[in-house]
């Protein structure tokens, strides 16, 4: 069932990115509801796996899978409509792959992802539920944000060009404070790692 609910986000991604290019305002008033629903089920489907006993390493990979593939999506297209500089989802993607590339050598070994951390700051950051959950409210507002003022030059034309400057100016501080966190939540895997692989280093504990 989790892993469904993981699936169903999938397939309502596509659905958002028709109406996102289907150049119908009235449409694409729904884009920011739309928006905030697919990220809210990425918690859903966690509690799914819990209440039913569904957790396991596949459905832990499969959630992280689609969390990428939903947000770097996203992040391309608001560069693409030109909301956000190109630099911000060449960042989501770079550190992605990076990040991903780490954690499969765990998911090798039966490692989920979260456990791979050992350092507090790294737990804090990339597997404490705190910031998981501020991170994931982040980005769900920055996208939800943007996108909820798309049609409103043609809806809403009068009150967009008084007002589209700094409506435009909060959706890009939402964007770079999104990529700050990305950054930080990113570089304590890539410094584990590269401190466990070095020759001689003491096996993490388990």
């Amino acid at each position: 069932m989790a892993n469904w609910v993981t699936f169903g986000r999938f397939v309502l991604l596509f659905v958002l990115l028709a109406i996102i290019y289907s150049n119908d305002p009235a449409w694409q008033l729904i884009n920011a509801p739309l928006t905030v629903f697919i990220i809210a089920l990425d918690g859903v489907d966690g509690w799914v796996a819990r209440r039913f006993g569904e957790e396991s390493l596949f459905g832990a990979t499969f959630d992280i899978a689609i969390d990428r593939i939903v947000e770097t999506v996203l992040w391309v297209v608001l560069a693409h409509l030109g909301f956000i500089g190109v630099w911000i989802p060449l960042l989501f993607i770079i550190r992605g792959n990076l990040v991903d590339a780490i954690r499969s050598k765990g998911a090798a070994t039966g490692t989920a992802a979260f456990d791979m951390m050992q350092s507090p700051v790294g737990r804090f950051l990339v597997a404490g539920r705190f910031m998981r959950g501020f991170y994931a409210v982040l980005k769900a507002v920055t996208f939800a944000w943007i996108l909820l003022w798309q049609p409103f030059d043609v809806v809403a034309p009068d009150f967009w060009a008084a007002n589209g400057v700094w409506l435009s100016a909060i959706g890009l501080g939402l964007a770079w404070a999104s990529a700050a966190i990305c950054v930080a939540r990113g570089l304590p895997v890539i410094i584990e790692f590269c401190v466990n692989a070095r020759p001689g280093a003491p096996r993490p504990k388990t």
